[in-house]
């Protein structure tokens, strides 16, 4: 967001009112003494920080505790409740081959959701661009929601991304691509823009929703086609000077690992590989399957009934898995790797393969390798969750919620 949109608000009051705001945005109807409670400012600070942020039409003073049966004597406490209906934040999940757009309310509740497959062979910076506004616009009409409403947007894109959300040169364009400037393509659209790498957002959604609310030092692996990886550390994101932390082409060099392919098209080789040599045990399924046709959900169940075949196969593909989350452990010290992404359903017999072969002589304990609960829909879900974290960053330095007139020169 351009600061120099920005009024400045005095460092202890500007304090006191982001506390009581990020309490109310998390809480249901309270009072003062709520407040009180659970930020330890004096009671006439919180009754005056609660009468500006309803001036700011962040929050709604509710009925008195009395009126809805709450409070039989004395003076009725004033009630009070955010307002999550008073903007949207969107989040976008640009993948190489689809396009999603969700508009959710400030507190990350979905209104309305829009997807759109695109060609990747006929794909080019502009018509992502024209795409990705398409699909938001196309969202915020089924939402019954207007651009004006907007306070946060976030998207997250295939590639590395930086601080100022742009991407670096790769050497077949393939970044630039994947994220064609949305940085500046939504500025007209939202007074804060943040892009971030799709792993990154992954890691967001863990977080906030998945595997590791309760954790600070994890991995959020994307796992599917291709290994991208969202790093948390002390529970803080990395990124790295480029966007770069967490890109997985490393893995040409690591032994075992090989490359940066992912669960999906690992299965299948292994499937393939095991019928043309002739080493699947003659009771297995796999048999059954034309070579052409198999991919890797139907490996993956055969694996969960049990089959022989299947199950080789993924020892295999664990294996290769275990190399992964061994160099995760080994450069910095996560208490678990989480298998994310649409394969994760299915991982089951993967994970338990990679577990028995993590390596025994890392000098670190080893990562915990769980699978993620949030399904293919991990990058919209981080988006979102990264769009509501920008709001609630942001709220009191936008001209939606300034101090009318009459209490800003009061």
């Amino acid at each position: 967001m351009p600061m120099d949109a920005v009024t400045a608000t005095p460092s202890l009051r500007r304090h006191s009112l982001d506390a009581v705001l990020r309490h109310a945005w998390q809480v249901d109807a309270f009072t003062a003494s709520d407040v009180i409670a659970a930020i330890g400012v004096t009671r006439s600070t919180a009754i005056d920080v609660l009468d500006e942020l309803t001036a700011r039409r962040l929050l709604a003073e509710m009925p008195n505790a009395r009126a809805v049966g709450e409070y039989s004597k004395g003076r009725p406490a004033r009630r009070f409740a955010f307002r999550p209906e008073a903007g949207v934040v969107v989040g976008v999940d640009a993948g190489r081959g689809h396009l999603t757009a969700t508009v959710a309310d400030l507190r990350g509740e979905t209104l309305a959701t829009s997807r759109l497959t695109v060609d990747p062979e006929r794909d080019s910076p502009e018509r992502r661009r024209r795409a990705a506004e398409a699909t938001v616009e196309a969202t915020l009409k089924r939402a019954r929601r207007d651009r004006s409403e907007i306070v946060a947007l976030c998207a997250g894109v295939p590639a590395p991304v930086d601080r100022d959300g742009r991407s670096p040169v790769h050497h077949d364009r393939f970044w630039e691509r994947m994220n064609p400037g949305f940085i500046d393509t939504f500025q007209s659209w939202s007074p804060v823009v943040r892009v971030e790498n799709d792993a990154t957002l992954a890691a967001v959604a863990e977080h906030a929703r998945g595997a590791a609310a309760d954790c600070d030092d994890f991995v959020a692996l994307l796992a599917g086609e291709r290994f991208g990886a969202g790093i948390c550390l002390d529970g803080h994101l990395l990124r790295g000077k480029h966007g770069g932390a967490g890109e997985t082409v490393a893995f040409d060099r690591v032994e075992g690992v090989g490359s940066a392919e992912g669960l999906a098209p690992r299965c299948v080789e292994a499937a393939r590989a095991a019928l043309r040599s002739g080493s699947l045990p003659a009771q297995s399924a796999l048999h059954d399957i034309d070579p052409a046709a198999i991919d890797a959900k139907s490996v993956l169940d055969l694996a969960a009934s049990g089959d022989p075949g299947a199950l080789a196969v993924a020892r295999e593909v664990g294996g290769a898995l275990a190399g992964v989350v061994g160099i995760f452990g080994s450069l910095f010290d996560v208490d678990r790797v989480i298998v994310s992404g649409a394969i994760a359903a299915g991982a089951a017999p993967i994970i338990t393969a990679a577990i028995d072969a993590l390596p025994r002589a890392l000098d670190l304990p080893a990562p915990a390798i769980v699978a993620s609960t949030l399904g293919a829909d991990i990058v919209s879900i981080g988006a979102v969750a990264a769009a509501v974290d920008a709001a609630r960053d942001h709220a009191l330095d936008l001209p939606v919620f300034s101090l009318p007139d009459d209490r800003a020169r009061a």
